[in-house]
């Protein structure tokens, strides 16, 4: 029986719901059959297989589309019960979704982007033998994210979350057959797995402490967080603690953002669904549902906001040193993903933004992936800059569509990244005291870092001397680049668009901001408090990433690439190549101890639990055999036996009656 169930905060908005939403668990179904059938029919689904998993993806967005035109100007926000999912003593839990303006925001950008992505798929993936397989895991993780998104508890997004989380593993390692690909999967997923424990154990001490995991009792007003945080604030700054360990796992955040570049093994596409629109902003999302708990918690804000500054910083370090393309966009990521973490550190300043820049971002990085992989299939799946340039003359769609995301990456004004970086970058001058300076001066210098190393892609991939003519592929072929098939770049250019408009769209007159109010809260703005005046913020963001254009055309655009990479390099590259020396850091505080933990635990099972369960039954064994030897069977031994103890027990009586 489909029902709404009673909303804790806000519910003055709540409404009925209509059948649209009734049956909003049809969003999740369509992809999850998809997958099912893909991977149940065999090589019988090779032939239209990958149509199958377009069309679930699109019927997807079609009813994401439809139930945003039943949400219309209501803004209500509605949990709708499907049936009783456990119950295990005093716990009862439901499987419902809510439905409300943050999750159908997210509906449309996973179904949206994800059918573009599937529909890329289909020209890039055309030679792959296991297409099929590939398609599969793609309609599972969408069925997954829209599990995570659309949940009424945390752990019905924990469900999501961990399914995230395997369709990954899947997705990341889908080149079996090559060693880089396996080692990546298994990073990705047990990093992952170190953000999820956090996650975990933010849901037990939310079950412990208020007796419910949905949203709607943990965000109540009475017998919720706020009262928590009255009565018991420091348990309220470890819940934030742990909901950020589990944003950062997904989101490869520091300390926790290794895995991310190293994802790259996996096919293109996979690295714009996981790097653009779905799984490295489920940490964002999780922060920006949360939002009711992290507003009650000074601290747990400031910690979210120092992460997301320095993880700016280290990935746009990180990214002005690799030739890699798409190494280079990985970085970026974590760079972009740092921004909206800092956004929504900022509490009801900061949660609008966020999603505004995870929404443009979802439009110009998979604009820039999928840029990378027609690249790539013109190059023969080449991936070093050093053996491309002069690239604009062979791949024009390639080129336009890619330059316009990159435009909009960098902020230049008017594109996507001009409204929505620059308003972060603005709300974080406003905080007051020293972390207005610290927070507005991070996002500044990531802006410059960001503009430098993505015109330094720019200029190595599509400008200067054509590399490649003198070089040869893999196989010892002449490289022929080529512009990619309709298939791939349709898809392409709808994205360039999204990167142009998205911006003005979402943020002019507060459009997002007001659709996102009963979800988020209303945004608050606090320019009146910026040490800098805000036009002047604007200026010197422009002004920096001006700078950054041209150091990099002084360093890359006026001398030759070299084709092969130096062999000795400064320490400062190395270290920026090195990813600043993550993987290390992990292994030293994380790998390396755990290692030992697990053999000290090992030892104490096999020489102390284990040695006394096997000493023990030695001696018994032992003892049982020698007393065996007493009972031989013959008269005279027992005779004599009884004889000995008699002179025992009568020399002992008479020892007493003496003394």
């Amino acid at each position: 029986m489909l029902a709404a169930m009673p909303e804790g905060e806000g519910s003055n908005l709540l409404q009925a719901p209509g059948a649209l939403q009734n049956n909003a668990w049809l969003l999740v179904v369509l992809p999850a059959v998809g997958a099912a059938i893909l991977l149940l029919a065999g090589r019988r689904s090779d032939r239209w297989g990958h149509w199958l998993g377009c069309a679930t993806v699109l019927a997807g967005f079609g009813y994401g589309l439809a139930l945003l035109a039943d949400a219309g100007s209501r803004r209500s926000v509605n949990d709708i019960k499907l049936f009783d999912w456990m119950s295990v003593g005093s716990f009862h839990l439901s499987f419902g979704m809510r439905i409300d303006p943050l999750s159908l925001t997210f509906v449309l950008l996973i179904t949206g982007v994800g059918f573009l992505i599937h529909l890329y798929s289909v020209g890039y993936m055309s030679h792959d033998g296991g297409r099929r397989r590939f398609f599969a895991y793609l309609n599972l993780f969408v069925a997954a994210m829209l599990v995570l998104v659309l949940g009424d508890s945390f752990v019905t997004l924990y469900l999501g979350w961990e399914g995230v989380g395997l369709a990954s593993y899947l997705l990341i390692g889908y080149y079996q057959d090559r060693p880089a690909a396996a080692t990546a999967a298994k990073k990705a997923f047990l990093m992952n797995r170190i953000g999820d424990v956090g996650l975990a154990l933010a849901i037990f001490l939310l079950w412990t402490k208020l007796g419910t995991v949905t949203y709607a009792g943990v965000f109540a007003e009475h017998g919720g967080i706020a009262d928590l945080a009255r009565n018991s604030p420091g348990t309220v700054v470890a819940i934030c603690l742990l909901l950020l360990l589990g944003a950062c796992g997904k989101s490869g955040q520091f300390p926790l953002q290794s895995w991310l570049p190293d994802a790259m093994e996996g096919p293109t596409p996979v690295s714009a669904l996981i790097h653009a629109a779905t799984m490295v902003t489920a940490g964002v999302y999780l922060i920006a549902r949360s939002n009711p708990i992290f507003d009650q918690s000074e601290t747990g804000r400031l910690v979210v906001m120092l992460i997301g500054a320095l993880t700016l910083l280290i990935g746009s370090v990180a990214g002005c040193a690799f030739d890699d393309i798409k190494k280079v966009l990985a970085y970026s990521t974590v760079s972009q993903i740092g921004y909206m973490f800092l956004a929504v550190g900022l509490g009801p300043a900061g949660y609008a933004l966020a999603i505004a820049h995870l929404l443009a971002h979802g439009f110009f990085k998979a604009g820039l992936f999928l840029g990378a992989g027609s690249i790539m299939h013109a190059m023969d799946e080449e991936v070093d800059m050093r053996r491309f340039g002069g690239l604009w003359r062979k791949l024009p769609i390639t080129f336009v569509t890619f330059g316009l995301a990159y435009l909009a990456i960098i902020g230049f004004p008017f594109l996507s990244g001009y409204f929505t970086k620059d308003a972060i970058i603005e709300a974080a001058f406003s905080q007051s005291g020293w972390q207005g300076w610290v927070f507005g001066v991070s996002a500044v210098l990531g802006a410059a870092l960001t503009a430098f190393y993505m015109t330094r892609l720019m200029l190595m991939t599509f400008f200067g001397e054509a590399r490649w003519t003198e070089l040869r592929t893999a196989a010892g072929e002449p490289y022929h680049p080529h512009e990619a098939p309709r298939t791939m770049t349709v898809p392409m250019i709808v994205l360039a668009v999204g990167s142009v408009a998205a911006g003005f769209l979402f943020t002019h007159g507060d459009r997002l901001a007001g659709w996102l109010a009963p979800s988020v809260g209303e945004l608050v703005e606090n320019h009146d408090r910026s040490p800098v005046p805000v036009g002047t913020v604007g200026m010197a963001t422009l002004l920096l990433s001006a700078l950054g254009v041209l150091v990099a055309w002084l360093l890359v655009g006026r001398r030759a690439v070299p084709v092969e990479r130096p062999a000795m390099v400064s320490l400062p590259v190395a270290a920026a190549r090195a990813g600043l020396y993550a993987d290390a850091i992990n292994e030293a505080l994380i790998a390396h101890p755990g290692t030992w933990l697990t053999r000290a635990l090992v030892f104490i099972d096999n020489r102390g639990v284990d040695g006394i369960v096997t000493g023990s039954a030695a001696l018994l064994g032992g003892s049982s055999s020698r007393s065996r030897k007493l009972q031989t069977g013959f008269v005279r031994s027992y005779a004599l036996g009884m004889l000995g103890g008699t002179v025992v027990i009568v020399a002992a009586m008479l020892l007493v009656s003496a003394s």
